[in-house]
């Protein structure tokens, strides 16, 4: 039934919406800041009416007739607030709808002839099917309040365009889905109109619900997943079961079966109980799982039981090792004094020597020979001290430090641990290792070692510590007061020919693919190699001569197969075939030939060398020229050697003026190598009286020590490395200090055997047996008489 609605007009303030719709029978709150629509708000009092229109676009300030849609809702105050000034909050209540026929903005507000409309079809048989079918859908669409579902329902009986306007403005649309709605005056055609809203809304509300649960299925996986695992444990807490599969009940179990301190055990049930609340997808759970494993692998009460049969130790660090006497005794004393009384503390030994001569190998030998864990931890280079004490906890990647990792790899609390090239320590940006590690080597402390990492104190008492280095002069001093220093010089001619064809040979003939006869390296051959090819306190170098020799037996038998059964037998003639021309030679006999020309002996990290001092003269006028890179304290020695001549210029039978007319010059070869110390003064004396006096210096004769500039002779260090030294070159004297006398007993008995040694105790002394007694005559040749060198090592008899 359609309704003929009256022709005549209302005229009413106007108020115009930029956005949003206002439906008969509902109530809005509108904001109102435009100058007109303000002036119309402060005109207004509650109960006041007006007409409510929407504009076509939002961005005109000042909108005529045509800017607005036709329809228009007539609409009541019923409150209104002033917030700020110029600004108003608006309450008004939809009446019916009106169509706007006109407007004027004369007036500080706008105002309408509006004239009224009704409803057609609201009699017609769908429209208690499209009623009955919004409010179903209603119901699947969720919960209304129950105010609005009072109204609903009262509208759904007596007024169905009423109805259709309540939901309209229940489903909060967007203005362009409402102003249809508003627009429509067929009932049936509105409720159609809401009804596809419906549809439209509860799509759009399934699709956000399924996204939802979608986010919510994965930012609630993490929670879900603790509530089961507890709900999970809870229930076999009530059966009495238990998941043995779990792998915390699994390092529970671990965790509980080692007899860990009094405060490990707190904060072990501690982070176990942490660990129990946290999902396996947390971050901080393998954190926890890992610093956990790491208690769970130490050995807190693990220990090996050490042989402590002394006489098989022995046998079996000789059998390893030939030499080292030094070492080897002092390791069986720590043994035997731990089997004595029982005790469990540790030792730090620091061996110290040059490379090459077995100080890493030898921590394995103790480890095999006392059936203890060996494990070796490479100090060189590292400048962090978290490297040794560990990160913290809280950064990303955090590790423990190389002391605990030794330990967990070990297994038990009293291994041996070879800390390696411990004087090759850096210093950087991230601390100072070296300090770190003032408490792992200290007996005193390292029974309660802290890790950053474990935060936990654990004991390294019982650790065998032995370190290596090739010099103590890079070790601080609180470090080095430490350490318990065993030195080892190197190894004579008679040590290497014995380690080369006992151990070193066959275990490179094996590396090869060759049989234990596949080379007959005879002994003067082995000794060809060591005089003539190595010159050197360890055994490396000669390892890669004899390698060199294996490699080129095996290429021989790779090119002819024929010959596979047949030894290859090497003599010293037929080593340069297989290792070139020699390398090392007797210089002594050469150097020394004419005046002004001594042999001295000079230490340095990778063991004892000689060392020449040439000296001579020129017309000048007294100007020392000194070459050689050498430093402060030998240009010194050379000042005063020429002080001490001059001074004894008729004794020595030298003239006292002759810096008068000469210039001298002193030259220390190998100019490329910096040179610095005290004891090579008493080789410049030598070697600048044989200059001045023409007296040659006796080619067999090295020498060494500090000379004062009264002629004193001074104590230096190095003995064994030097006299070693010169052994390995070919000389049989050497004059010494006579206050490192007791030193030479450091030497093998085998070398000072072979060796003269000349003690002096003042310059006198070191003249009377350096220099010969007859002065040189040029045209008499150059070989000294009776003191020629004999060839390339005659004086080492193998």
């Amino acid at each position: 039934m359609s309704h003929d609605p009256a022709q005549t007009l209302t005229d009413l303030p106007l108020l115009p919406l930029r956005h949003g719709v206002l439906f008969p029978g509902s109530v809005i709150s509108v904001p109102v800041g435009r100058t007109r629509s303000v002036a119309l708000v402060e005109s207004l009092a509650e109960g006041d009416l007006l007409a409510v229109a929407v504009q076509r676009d939002p961005e005109v300030g000042d909108p005529g007739v045509a800017d607005l849609f036709p329809i228009v809702t007539r609409a009541i105050v019923r409150k209104k607030a002033h917030v700020r000034a110029r600004r108003y909050q608006l309450v008004i209540e939809g009446l019916d709808r009106r169509r706007i026929e006109s407007m004027s903005a004369s007036d500080p507000f706008w105002r309408a002839q509006v004239s009224a409309v009704g409803e057609t079809d609201a009699e017609r048989a769908e429209v208690p099917a499209l009623v009955e079918a919004i409010v179903d859908r209603l119901d699947r669409f969720g919960a209304l309040n129950a105010e609005l579902s009072q109204r609903l329902q009262r509208a759904r009986t007596s007024d169905p365009g009423r109805f259709a306007d309540l939901v309209a403005s229940a489903l909060s649309l967007a203005p362009d889905k409402e102003i249809p709605l508003l627009l429509e005056l067929d009932v049936a055609g509105r409720l159609a109109l809401v009804h596809e809203r419906l549809l439209e809304a509860e799509a759009m509300a399934e699709i956000k619900q399924k996204i939802d649960r979608t986010v919510h299925k994965e930012l609630g996986k993490a929670q879900r997943e603790v509530l089961l695992r507890q709900q999970l444990q809870a229930i076999q807490k009530e059966l009495g079961e238990d998941d043995e599969d779990s792998p915390t009940t699994e390092l529970r179990e671990k965790l509980g079966a080692l007899e860990l301190p009094e405060d490990v055990r707190k904060t072990v049930d501690k982070e176990l109980k942490r660990l129990e609340r946290m999902s396996p997808n947390q971050p901080e759970h393998h954190v926890v799982v890992r610093y956990l494993e790491l208690i769970a692998e130490l050995p807190w009460d693990r220990r090996v039981e050490a042989d402590d049969d002394i006489p098989h130790i022995e046998a079996k660090l000789d059998a390893d090792h030939y030499g080292l006497e030094d070492v080897k005794k002092r390791i069986l004393e720590h043994l035997a004094v731990r089997k004595v009384t029982g005790g469990q503390r540790g030792a730090i030994l620091c061996l110290v020597g040059p490379p090459g001569v077995g100080k890493t190998s030898l921590g394995q030998s103790i480890a095999d020979a006392t059936g203890r864990p060996f494990v070796r931890v490479a100090l060189g280079g590292v400048r962090d001290e978290a490297e040794i004490r560990g990160h913290r906890r809280t950064y990303i990647g955090a590790l423990p430090g190389r002391i605990v990792r030794a330990m967990a790899k070990a297994g038990v609390k009293n291994p041996i641990v070879l800390l390696d090239e411990i004087d090759k320590l850096g210093q950087g940006w991230a601390g100072w290792p070296e300090a770190a590690l003032l408490e792992v080597l200290d007996p005193e402390q390292n029974s309660t070692f802290t890790d950053h990492y474990l935060e936990l104190p654990f004991d390294l008492s019982e650790v065998m510590f032995i370190c290596t280095a090739n010099t103590l002069d890079t070790l601080s001093p609180p470090l080095r007061d430490r350490l318990e220093i065993v030195e080892l010089q190197g190894y004579t001619v008679q040590e290497k020919l014995h380690i080369a064809k006992n151990h070193l040979l066959p275990k490179i003939v094996e590396d090869h693919g060759l049989t234990a006869d596949a080379i007959v390296l005879t002994d003067t051959a082995l000794a060809a190699v060591v005089r003539e090819y190595t010159r050197e306190a360890g055994v490396r170098q000669l390892g890669r001569e004899l390698t060199k020799i294996c490699r080129a037996v095996t290429l021989e038998r790779a090119r002819a197969p024929e010959a596979k059964g047949a030894p290859v037998s090497i003599d010293a003639a037929d080593v340069p075939g297989y290792l070139g021309k020699p390398r090392f030679f007797d210089q002594a006999g050469e150097r020394t030939a004419i005046p002004g020309i001594a042999t001295g002996l000079a230490w340095n990290p990778v063991g004892g060398d000689i060392l020449f001092i040439e000296t001579s003269r020129m017309p000048g006028k007294g100007r020392i020229e000194t070459t050689g890179q050498l430093g402060d304290v030998m240009k010194e020695s050379a000042r005063a050697a020429l002080t001490y001549v001059r001074s004894h210029a008729d004794e020595l039978g030298v003239d006292a003026d002759f810096l008068e007319s000469n210039d001298v010059h002193i030259h220390v070869p190998a100019g490329a190598t910096p040179k610095d110390g005290p004891s090579a003064g008493v080789t410049i004396f030598t070697a600048l009286t044989s200059l001045l006096t023409g007296r040659r210096v006796r080619s067999d004769t090295a020498m060494t020590g500090e000379c004062s500039l009264r002629g004193r002779v001074l104590p230096v260090g190095g003995i064994k490395s030097k006299v070693l030294a010169a052994h390995r070159a070919g000389l049989s004297r050497v004059i010494l200090p006579s206050k490192n006398r007791r030193d030479v007993d450091d030497v093998p008995e085998d070398v000072r055997e072979q060796m003269e040694f000349v003690f002096a105790e003042d310059m006198s002394e070191v003249l009377g047996a350096a220099l010969e007694s007859a002065v040189f005559e040029p045209g008499a040749g150059i070989t000294p008489t009776g003191h020629a060198g004999s060839g390339s090592g005659g004086a080492l008899p193998v």
